[in-house]
């Protein structure tokens, strides 16, 4: 059922609108048929486009003067920008976990590192995508800065335009695997300063293998 109720919020419709993108239903470099949407989503245009400004702010849409609003398309000036913030803003988050974790944080992360091993054994990249997202997002909660938090969010949100896997390269899911033990042991030993570096050579080694990609004129799923 597509129809949204008409006391539905302009957030309701900015959601629906940001899994589609997230989705790749509306892929990179779309046109967003405002008439079209408003109509299968049974609303007026006037809550659409405040959703539109949302996703805007958040920059997964861009709106252009008199040609209308386009899902972003990544570039990789864009991931060069992207990545080395990212790697700043959750290295920091690792060293704020590592001093603040407790022996059962620590268990936790130990069970999803456990995952990662056993996902990597098997060879299932997207068991080992989904457990590598909530052994990062485990540690920046562990971290307890939001606004650390909310700007890696931010960051993480726009790379999901990207239709770029850095693990469908080949080696990479072992060596993604080798930096994280890494990182685990420096949580496990309580090395905060150690885990900050190992965070931020991780995030900064999965856009070298992304830029491998594209230099391979490769696209992953």
């Amino acid at each position: 059922m597509n129809r949204i109720a008409p006391t539905a919020l302009y957030q309701e419709v900015a959601e629906r609108l940001r899994q589609r993108i997230f989705a790749h239903e509306l892929t990179p470099g779309t046109w967003i048929d405002e008439q079209k949407l408003a109509e299968q989503y049974g609303i007026s245009r006037t809550p659409l486009r405040e959703a539109l400004k949302v996703l805007a702010a958040e920059g997964l849409v861009e709106l252009k003067p008199r040609r209308g609003c386009y899902v972003t398309e990544l570039s990789r000036q864009d991931l060069d920008d992207i990545f080395p913030l990212l790697a700043l803003l959750e290295a920091r988050c690792a060293l704020e976990a590592v001093r603040r974790a407790e022996s059962a944080d620590i268990g936790m992360l130990k069970t999803i590192h456990e995952r990662l091993e056993t996902a990597a054994r098997e060879n299932r990249i997207d068991a080992f995508f989904e457990a590598n997202q909530e052994f990062h997002r485990k540690i920046q909660a562990l971290s307890g800065n939001r606004r650390l938090l909310s700007m890696i969010q931010d960051l993480r949100k726009v790379l999901k335009l990207s239709r770029l896997h850095s693990l469908s390269l080949e080696g990479r899911l072992q060596q993604s695997l080798d930096e994280h033990r890494t990182i685990m042991a420096a949580f496990a030993t309580g090395k905060a300063e150690e885990a900050e570096r190992l965070m931020h050579d991780h995030l900064l080694s999965g856009r070298e293998a992304l830029a491998r990609i594209q230099d391979a004129g490769g696209k992953a799923g």
